[in-house]
Parts: structure tokens; C-alpha cells; sequence
């Protein structure tokens, strides 16, 4: 093969144990067990021969394939299966050669092999989902009454607390975890249908094979045809997508609140961590930024996973060549993302004190509605919201606080719902959002 390009992205922030699922080796491997798998289930249906079963199972390795020839064949042929066959076959004694891959078309190998390969993502995106949600947990739990400016719309609105603002993430995550885990689900169903999704070349004993091929491969087992029935591959991306997009909404807000001007978190600390070349000062969000940048092109990747469901009749006709750009991609950027966005959770620096401070800023006004619900009783909703709102724009105009110009605005008789209120007073429920996060985190399963 021609060289690799280095993917600087994945190459820097990448997870190693998915690059090696995903590696040239493990592909290989994925088609020859289930090349393994076929003659041996074969072999139980009397099929072929028990002796020759064995002995294509046990050529049926890595070693026996040399990969520069493969992939030479492959340019050639177009799909890798019959390249790979004819070096299976050729590693059998000769009274056993003709009877590997009997039956089978390459796309049954292909689609097998990529859901006993996917069964493998499966298991480690779940596992860094499980430590990324962790380390989430711990931050809910840590700051569960740290009271910090809730923001909407970029600006300050109500107060919360830091752990409440968590237990948003941890929920989400959690629902992505689900998601993940009923894709790979679907995914991981064998595919043995022959050319046109007959099972004809395989004979009478078609359903049988299916069957036993997936028990030894511990796939799912099914009787419905989907070499073009692409929804399960197009579920498992969007999972991915999803939850490097909920990965890089956390990563969004550390760069947020790592602002200068808000500098209420910050990424953990190191010698010329995130430094410029140029501004010495400088300790940029890097891994947040890296989070980011993988979720915005797994992102742009998911669009491509509904034109391959576009495939037509009973065999793609370049749609299938599309997943095998996209999909192994999509899986490597949610396992980077994850990774990566652990790393900035288990590390993060949380400042209270910048917290507070920031609460005080703009006069106050984040204790704007608080006031007005204090009033509404006495002046009616409406007319203390009004109230409130022309309090507010004075603030801006002349730098008071919001306490001292309502005790100047208020009617006598309402003047007792203007005593100072504190943030902390006015953060709603922050605990029952956090135990119900954690305990949905707790039983995910």
C-alpha cells in the first residue's frame, strides 16, 4: 500500500486501544474469523468435511495473509474478499482447496466482519463513555452548592451551582450511553446472504448456518437480508456523532468559562501547556479545543451516513464504499473526543471565588428575577416585572446596585420583598437535579 497520511488531529488526541480495533490488522483478522466461522458451521451441516473445516480454520489467521499482495489484488478487483480467499486457498493442503468461502458472497464477509469489528467499538467507546461520565459525576458531586452565574443566551441570568450545571451533562450522557448501547446492538448482526440476499448458493442448510455462524461469533442472528438495509451502520455513526457532540458542549464550556474576563474554570496546569509561540502569557484550552474539533467533523461525517442508506436494489453501488471511509472515522473521532474530554474533566480547575465575584458584575442584575417574584405577590406580576425592568435599565446607566434601586423604586407598602438577596438564596433545587443525574448515572446498566 501507498503511504498513510498522518491525521494530526487523531494522531495527537486519538485513543490508542480504538486505533488498534480499527487497525489494518484487526480488518483482516475480522474477515478471516468469520471465514473461520462459515466453514466450520458448514462443516456441523455436512456441507464440507469436518477434516477440511478444521484445516481452513486454522489457515484462516493473519499469517497466512500477506497484506501488500491483498491490497495490490484488491485495487484490481475492487473489494478485498476474493484476493483474500485466494491466499486462504492457497495455504490448504490441496485436497482441501475449493471448499473456503463456499457459498458466500463478499459483502457476507464484509458486513460480518465489520459487526464482529463494531462489537469491539461497541465495547470501547462504552468504556470511555463510563469514564468520561465519572469523572463528570465527581464534578457534580464536588460543587454541588458552588454557586455560579447561570447563563442563557450568553449572558447572566439566574444564579445556579456548578454541580447542578453537571448534572445537565451527566444526564446527557447517559442518554447517549443508551443510545450507544442499543446501536451496538443492531450492529452486531451476521450477514450471510449470498449475491443477491437468497441464501440460494448456500443450500438447504442456509438458515441453519446463519444461525450457528452467529452463536460462534456471538453476533445476533437474522433471517432478513440488509446488504442494502443500511439504518443499523447509519444508528451506530449518529451515536457516535452524538456523543462527541455532547463531548464538545462541555468542551464549549470550559473555553467559555475559561475567558479571561470570566476565568471561573480552566484546564489543568503545566510547564508551556497551551502556550503561544509568540504571546508568553498564554495558556490556551488545548484539549477543549481538540474535543471540539474532533465533534465538528464527526459532525460533518453523520451527513454522509443517510445518502449510504440511499443504496438501491440488492447491492450498493458506491454507497457501501462510502462506510468504509465514514464509519471507522466517526468511531476513532467519539473515542478522541471521549478521551479527551475525560482528561479535561479529571483536571479541571474550579474557581468559587471568580464564581462569586462574577455574581456581583452588571450590578447585580443576575438577582433580576428573583426580586420580581418577591414582588409579583404584593404588585402583581406584571407590574413588578416592569418595575424590575426599569430598575434594571437605571442600574446600567448609573452603576447602582440593583438593591439599592429597588429600595429607592418600591412602593411603601412592597418595600419588605426589596431586603438583600443573596445567590445562594435563589438557586432553586440544584440537589434533586443532582441526585437524579447520579442515581440515572448509577443504574445505567
Amino acid at each position: 500500500m501507498s503511504p498513510q497520511r498522518f491525521e494530526l488531529l487523531i494522531g495527537l488526541y486519538g485513543d490508542d486501544r480504538m486505533a488498534a480495533i480499527l487497525s489494518e490488522q484487526e480488518l483482516i483478522a475480522s474477515w478471516l474469523k468469520v471465514e473461520a466461522a462459515l466453514a466450520t458451521a458448514q462443516a456441523e451441516a455436512g456441507v464440507i468435511a469436518a477434516d477440511t473445516a478444521a484445516v481452513i480454520a486454522g489457515a484462516a489467521v493473519p499469517a497466512t495473509i500477506e497484506a501488500g499482495r491483498l491490497w495490490r489484488e484488491t485495487r484490481n478487483v475492487g473489494y478485498p474478499i476474493l484476493p483474500l480467499v485466494r491466499q486462504l486457498d492457497e495455504a490448504l493442503p490441496h485436497e482441501h482447496r475449493g471448499r473456503a468461502h463456499y457459498g458466500a458472497t463478499t459483502q457476507d464477509i464484509m458486513d460480518t466482519g465489520l459487526a464482529v469489528q463494531f462489537d469491539a467499538v461497541g465495547g470501547r467507546l462504552t468504556e470511555l463513555t463510563d469514564a468520561f461520565g465519572d469523572a463528570i459525576a465527581a464534578l457534580a458531586t464536588a460543587h454541588a452548592h458552588v454557586v455560579i452565574a447561570g447563563r442563557t443566551h450568553a449572558l447572566q441570568a439566574v444564579p445556579t451551582t456548578f454541580g447542578a450545571k453537571m448534572a445537565g451533562y451527566l444526564g446527557e450522557l447517559a442518554r447517549d450511553r443508551a443510545r450507544l448501547v442499543r446501536a451496538r446492538e443492531e450492529m452486531t448482526t451476521v450477514s450471510l446472504f449470498g449475491a443477491g440476499g437468497t441464501s440460494a448458493a448456500y443450500g438447504e442448510h442456509a438458515v441453519k448456518v446463519r444461525t450457528r455462524v452467529a452463536e460462534l461469533l456471538s453476533l445476533r442472528a437474522s433471517d432478513i437480508p440488509w446488504h442494502v438495509s443500511r439504518d443499523r451502520l447509519a444508528e451506530f455513526g449518529a451515536a457516535c456523532a452524538l456523543l462527541a457532540a455532547t463531548c464538545a458542549r462541555f468542551a464549549r464550556e470550559v473555553v467559555d468559562l475559561s475567558r479571561t474576563e470570566i476565568a471561573e474554570v480552566s484546564e489543568a496546569a503545566g510547564h508551556l501547556r497551551g502556550a503561544s509561540s509568540t504571546m508568553p502569557q498564554k495558556a490556551n484550552p488545548i484539549e477543549s479545543e481538540a474535543v471540539i474539533g474532533m465533534a465538528v467533523t464527526a459532525g460533518a461525517l453523520s451527513s454522509a451516513l443517510y445518502r449510504i442508506m440511499e443504496a438501491g436494489h440488492e447491492r450498493a453501488a458506491g454507497e457501501w464504499q462510502a462506510e468504509w471511509q465514514v464509519l471507522p472515522q466517526l468511531a476513532a473521532l467519539a473515542a478522541g473526543a471521549l478521551g479527551t474530554a475525560r482528561a479535561v474533566a479529571e483536571g479541571l480547575q474550579v474557581f468559587p471565588e471568580a464564581m462569586r465575584r462574577n455574581l456581583g458584575a452588571d450590578s447585580g442584575l443576575v438577582m433580576a428575577e428573583a426580586y420580581m417574584i418577591g414582588l409579583a405577590p404584593r404588585l402583581g406580576r406584571e407590574n413588578a416585572h416592569d418595575l424590575v425592568y426599569a430598575a434594571a435599565r437605571r442600574c446600567r446607566a448609573t452603576g447602582e446596585s440593583l438593591q439599592a434601586v429597588l429600595s429607592d423604586m418600591v412602593p411603601g407598602e412592597a418595600a419588605g420583598a426589596v431586603a438583600e438577596l443573596r445567590p445562594e438564596d435563589y438557586v432553586g433545587h440544584p440537589d434533586v437535579a443532582i441526585e437524579a443525574a447520579l442515581a440515572r448515572w448509577r443504574d445505567r446498566g
